[in-house]
């Protein structure tokens, strides 16, 4: 085809696409500014960390001799910018569908300072994270290695901040932040979990937490665990029951393990193997393990059955 012909080619394509627009369903929505950008949200998840650790992340932008100047213009700016995405966020709740613009702002700027005021007790939170992180954690040299390069610890704090927009009733924002971490790390955390304190993911990658989920204090994860609901087939008329395992205090789950079900109860002080599946309660102080498997091992035209075993070093 000659460039003529390629550019009218071009134009009815062009045409058919934007008419295709036309048919009012939910993926042909046009108001761009109807919805959060989810640029400015993570570009306020940043600053947020800038906030919870002003030693160890650097912002570029705001230059001060006073560290405390420095700091409050920070806390200034996500308060304009988190206000502002809240504001649109409202608009997605029932409850404001009949409000007044004035009503959504000034609801909007209510929630935006009660989240700032928490920022001193999801930073104890995290402090505790990062204690059980780093204790658990015999290859971890520093706390600063732990902060500046752990995936679940990053995973962990960003669901920190979105429970306490989450627990406020702000649509879309807490999972747009929980799902650029899961994005960045491969944890999948939804910002209705709750978790308490000294909370530990080690390695992290390929885990997920139902919205649900209630979790205890001292609780370590591995890698892949699943902590889920038991049957999603019920769809939207499961909204706002308790789908997801509650996971009581000193609790440590191996890596592959998935746990599922609203009703079930991990028990205090439970250990639960690798690769276990699990849909209903433990008691406490319970030790979960699966049938050990053979190893079948070939080795020059001759084969060798041997006993899979774990080795007791405390920790199991």
């Amino acid at each position: 085809m000659d460039l003529k012909d390629i550019n009218k080619e071009v134009l009815t394509v062009a045409e058919e696409i934007i008419n295709d627009y036309q048919n009012k369903r939910d993926v042909d929505r046009m108001d761009i500014l109807g919805q959060p950008d989810n640029d400015v949200v993570v570009d306020v998840l940043n600053k947020l960390m800038n906030i919870l650790f002003p030693g160890y992340y650097r912002d570029k932008k705001y230059f001060g001799y006073s560290y405390n100047n420095r700091q409050s213009v920070l806390i200034e700016d996500v308060f304009y910018h988190l206000q502002k995405q809240i504001d649109i966020a409202l608009k997605y709740s029932s409850y404001f569908q009949n409000k007044t613009g004035n009503e959504i702002k000034d609801a909007s700027e209510i929630i935006t300072l009660n989240f700032l005021k928490k920022i001193p007790t999801i930073r104890e939170y995290v402090d505790t994270d990062l204690q059980a992180t780093y204790d658990g954690d015999p290859a971890a040299f520093s706390k600063d290695e732990v902060v500046l390069s752990y995936p679940g610890f990053y995973a962990s704090t960003v669901s920190r901040l979105a429970h306490e927009l989450y627990i406020q009733h702000v649509p879309l924002i807490p999972r747009m932040m929980t799902e650029y971490a899961h994005g960045k790390t491969g944890i999948d955390i939804h910002p209705g979990a709750t978790i308490g304190k000294y909370f530990m993911m080690d390695h992290g990658t390929g885990i997920v937490v139902g919205e649900t989920s209630i979790i205890g204090e001292h609780v370590k994860v591995y890698q892949g665990v699943t902590i889920g609901a038991l049957s999603t087939r019920g769809g939207q008329r499961l909204r706002g029951i308790k789908r997801h395992p509650t996971i009581e205090d000193n609790v440590t789950i191996y890596s592959g393990a998935s746990i599922f079900g609203g009703e079930t109860v991990i028990g205090k002080g439970a250990v639960i193997a690798s690769s276990a599946f699990i849909t209903r309660s433990i008691p406490p102080y319970s030790r979960v393990s699966v049938k050990n498997q053979e190893l079948i091992i070939k080795e020059d035209n001759s084969q060798k059955i041997i006993k899979n075993e774990i080795v007791d070093d405390n920790t199991w």
